[in-house]
């Protein structure tokens, strides 16, 4: 749905003075951009642009990041259940090598981080002489838009990618059709080529972090606020208070900080504590914190906010985050380029990015996995190894489970007879001989020879 226009003019003086801010450290012309109006300030314009940028870019590349850890892969359906990875597609050559200055990590890492940022990625689609993809060109999302024509064909005007700029001619990427363009998008609910990024919810958070942050930081500059002070009882001349102050800072400051200064004459130290408005203003700051953190649907501890960790975030949260916001993210993002390539969808041909990574130095974790598939039968041996990269072993191919392992129908059923030996077949005699030891060693027939004449004597 449409913004009110009090919430396009709270995005207009959010989002803008970043675009300007950008320019003031390449200014040589003085503090304000020379680019910007005379009346900035009545536009809205702030020249120092604080609060809220911190946890947003730190929203956005937890999902930037995470994505571009996970290798994505082409997958085609066998027919019988099963599925086999494709290695020889455009689409698995354009994921490992998108173009000729970016990896494929660089290019998910960038994407993922428009479209969480501005609501929308483009990306140019150049194609080889069989009209496959060969590079993917990521655009800058600010300087896109979608146009649709009189037949209703939709077109896009691209720019903010200085190679491509440089390379096609001059106005190539005024017209794009959308064939060559893929375009992924966010909560388009007003116009369907045209996203809305979620930071778009949390208007006035974001006014509120930037006024606090803004009090705050007028506070310090035109406030000294000392973190103790010096009291005695007894009356000081001038002289005697700056020669405390000079031993005071020796003590504590530049070369002697962290010394033991010596109180005499009644001095003692006083440490000035936080005030109730102080602690009201950090209140504030963490809800308005975790306010843009419920909207772009991340955990606290995984930002690491307000004391939380990562080692103190609970395996729930954990699972929620991986199973349900990422899990989407990924999901939209495998949809939007599988369509682009051509492919039907899951279940027949589809890409999916391997959340498994993500469990890469959970090697205990994923140990146990695997040896728990392997002795129910869903794995082989193999499949198993080479799920952890390694050689085949003989005789592994086939899963495998214990005996006793039986359906369950089997024990309503009577169990089977045993089957009754055959019967002996008579013993072959031995074959004649003239010498019935000829075949015995001959240290084994000469001891029976000399066994045999002893008893013979002695019957004798």
């Amino acid at each position: 749905m449409a913004l009110p226009m009090r919430a396009a003019g709270a995005l207009s003086r959010i989002f803008r003075p970043r675009q300007k801010a950008l320019s003031i450290s390449r200014s040589s012309s003085g503090y304000i951009p020379p680019s910007w109006p005379w009346n900035f300030w009545q536009l809205g314009w702030d020249p120092i642009r604080v609060g809220g940028g911190a946890i947003v870019a730190a929203c956005i590349d937890t999902y930037a990041q995470t994505a571009a850890e996970c290798p994505p892969s082409h997958w085609r359906s066998t027919g019988d259940g099963g599925r086999e990875r494709v290695t020889n597609s455009a689409l698995c050559r354009v994921m490992l090598k998108p173009n000729s200055y970016q990896s494929g990590s660089d290019f998910v890492l960038n994407l993922v981080g428009y479209l969480y940022g501005d609501g929308n990625a483009y990306a140019l689609a150049i194609r080889n002489n069989r009209y496959e993809v060969q590079e993917l060109h990521l655009m800058d999302a600010g300087s896109c838009e979608a146009t649709v024509a009189s037949n209703g064909q939709v077109f896009y005007n691209l720019a903010g990618n200085p190679v491509v700029e440089a390379v096609l001619p001059h106005g190539a990427l005024g017209r794009v059709p959308a064939r060559d363009v893929l375009h992924l998008k966010l909560n388009a609910r007003a116009n369907p080529l045209k996203g809305d990024p979620p930071l778009i919810n949390a208007t006035a958070d974001i006014a509120a972090s930037n006024a606090m942050v803004q009090q705050a930081l007028t506070i310090a500059q035109n406030q000294s606020k000392p973190s103790g002070v010096l009291t005695t009882d007894q009356p000081l001349e001038d002289w005697q208070n700056k020669e405390i102050h000079q031993m005071w800072l020796e003590r504590t400051t530049g070369a002697g900080a962290g010394g033991v200064p010596i109180l005499s004459s009644g001095l003692k130290f006083q440490q000035l504590s936080i005030t109730s408005r102080d602690a009201q203003h950090a209140e504030l700051m963490q809800i308005t914190d975790g306010h843009i953190a419920t909207v772009y649907r991340i955990p606290l501890p995984l930002l690491s906010l307000w004391g939380t960790t990562i080692q103190t975030a609970s395996e729930d949260q954990m699972r929620f985050w991986v199973a349900g916001p990422l899990g989407f993210a990924l999901n939209h993002i495998e949809n939007g380029i599988g369509q682009f390539f051509g492919l039907p969808g899951w279940p027949q041909e589809y890409l999916e990015f391997d959340t498994a990574a993500l469990l890469r130095s959970a090697q205990k974790d994923r140990i146990e996995a695997l040896a728990r598939g392997v002795q129910g039968g869903i794995y082989s041996p193999n499949e198993a190894r080479a799920l952890e990269d390694l050689p085949k072993a003989k005789d592994g191919d086939s899963p495998r489970v214990q005996q006793q392992v039986v359906p369950l129908d089997a024990w309503s059923q009577p169990p089977p007879e045993p089957t009754k030996p055959a019967p002996d077949a008579p013993e072959a005699a031995p074959p004649a001989s003239a010498n019935e030891n000829e075949d015995l060693p001959a240290a084994k027939a000469a001891g029976i020879a000399s066994i045999r004449k002893m008893a013979h004597a002695g019957t004798a």
